[in-house]
């Protein structure tokens, strides 16, 4: 995996604010990181990750070599009667001010269903239908950030003062909307918007003789597809494609036509 790709994909992936989430937001653009430094962060990254660690593991540098934050704890485990509670993935502390903040991170790909209902919000679906934008803001409303105030934490956090603590979320997300969707979404979902998707038997009827095709590891989700060096053309990839959509799985797929770049999800529901 190109690590220096990967970091910058997450540096500057779009970002669900809180006129959405309804949570306060943190953005990974009030690092104070310096310019040179930006174009030229590159650091190991761990083999054999989930990409939200994977995720977690690049924010979490970034942090530790912006200027104005420190990272006080990350990745704290709550455990109560040998039972794990939650995790709670960052106490950051502004440098000036000396004010902690628990930063819940997420790092999600989401598919616009406009058949679930007439609320665009409840639309956003995971690629296999598993999980939704509105249930990760549950998730996080419910049971993430009221983890600050467990009593576990007050163990485990014993030097901070919690409750002076601030919370935000950092939700970093690349949405896909139907194959020729015509309609027009808030700019808020509409600048993170990366590609579109489509059925196996839809992706098929394309005209694919004139493109290059990648299916990249998931691990490579969210980087941009001009950095790719590996393509193929759409017989190097149908078969692989046809097995993922028997077993139910939706695959992200790259592809190049000349200089342009897309992304495309084929999808097996």
């Amino acid at each position: 995996m190109n690590t220096k790709a990967r970091i910058e994909s997450i540096l500057n992936a779009n970002l669900l604010d809180t006129s959405i989430t309804g949570l306060p937001t943190f953005r990974l653009s009030e690092l104070q990181l310096n310019g040179n430094q930006k174009s030229e962060l590159d650091f190991p990254l761990p083999a054999n990750r989930r990409l939200g660690h994977l995720a977690e593991r690049v924010v979490s540098e970034l942090i530790k070599r912006s200027s104005n934050y420190n990272v006080l704890y990350e990745n704290i485990q709550l455990i109560e009667n040998k039972r794990t509670i939650g995790e709670i993935d960052f106490l950051i502390e502004d440098v000036s001010t000396k004010q902690v903040m628990h930063l819940e991170l997420a790092y999600k790909f989401y598919l616009f269903d406009p058949e679930i209902s007439t609320n665009t919000f409840n639309n956003w679906i995971g690629p296999n239908r598993n999980d939704s934008l509105r249930e990760k803001l549950g998730k996080l409303k419910r049971k993430q950030l009221p983890l600050l105030y467990h009593e576990c934490a007050a163990v485990k956090l014993s030097s901070i003062s919690i409750e002076e603590a601030t919370q935000a979320i950092c939700l970093l997300v690349s949405l896909f909307i139907p194959y020729k969707y015509e309609q027009d979404l808030d700019p808020e979902y509409k600048n993170a918007i990366k590609g579109y998707y489509i059925d196996l038997e839809a992706f098929c009827s394309l005209d694919n003789s004139i493109k290059s095709y990648h299916l990249p590891q998931k691990t490579e989700w969210g980087m941009d597809p001009s950095n790719n060096e590996t393509w193929s053309d759409f017989n190097g990839i149908e078969k692989s494609i046809g097995t993922s959509i028997k077993q139910r799985q939706s695959t992200l797929c790259w592809l190049r036509e000349g200089d342009v770049y897309s992304e495309i999800f084929i999808v097996w529901w």
